[in-house]
């Protein structure tokens, strides 16, 4: 008994550090990506993020391409799918994943969501699914995917407890009106969701 309780205070007391100290999960720690996610499955992400055939989309923090490989297959041949993140471990495997289902319209990028390397309305639409909350600066990551969006562009935020860097919605929004992004659909509820926003047009002078 005594050991199961010393347990459960490791594993708090190592949530609460992560918590507070934002970071991405290791690649060795993928397994913690694998497991299924009913409340913020694939489907739902498809039917919130509403991608076309022919469009470019962004990925930050991919994983092992839970994600990304069937979104390269919904943009189809026509379209691209970039996507970001910190570790090249996770890019080459999710580049394998894509790979291993005929997909070549995957482009990886090794690189930081708080700086973003692509220029100034680039994408149709972005996403991150328990990502967001990995960046040591929120609001940077934010404003910096509203400004490689086109005007009008999407982007869904996906968030599920108990992961321990888990983005309240109120946080969220509030982050994102910072950064110019408008809300729009919400799906899910308190404890895991997919939150969609548009990056406000700007209305050309007469």
């Amino acid at each position: 008994m005594r050991f199961i309780a010393l347990a459960a205070a490791g594993v708090l007391a190592g949530a609460i550090w992560w918590r507070r100290n934002p970071s991405a999960c290791p690649y060795g720690q993928r397994f913690w990506l694998e497991p299924p996610r009913p409340v913020i499955s694939r489907a739902r992400l498809k039917e919130v993020l509403a991608p076309e055939p022919g469009e470019r989309v962004l990925e930050v923090g991919p994983g092992t391409g839970h994600y990304a490989v069937p979104m390269a297959g919904w943009v189809g041949p026509d379209g691209r799918l970039d996507v970001l993140d910190v570790q090249q471990a996770m890019l080459d495997h999710t580049a394998a994943k894509a790979a291993s289902e005929g997909l070549e319209n995957v482009v990886c990028e090794l690189g930081d969501a708080r700086s973003l390397p692509y220029p100034d309305a680039t994408f149709d639409a972005a996403y991150l699914v328990t990502v967001l909350g990995e960046v040591p600066d929120r609001a940077k990551a934010l404003a910096e995917l509203a400004r490689v969006l086109k005007p009008g562009g999407r982007l869904v935020v996906g968030e599920l407890f108990p992961d321990p860097h888990f983005v309240r919605r109120s946080q969220l929004e509030a982050d994102a009106a910072a950064a110019g992004l408008v809300p729009g659909r919400f799906e899910g509820g308190p404890l895991g969701y997919f939150a969609r926003f548009e990056r406000v047009a700007v209305a050309t002078p007469a």
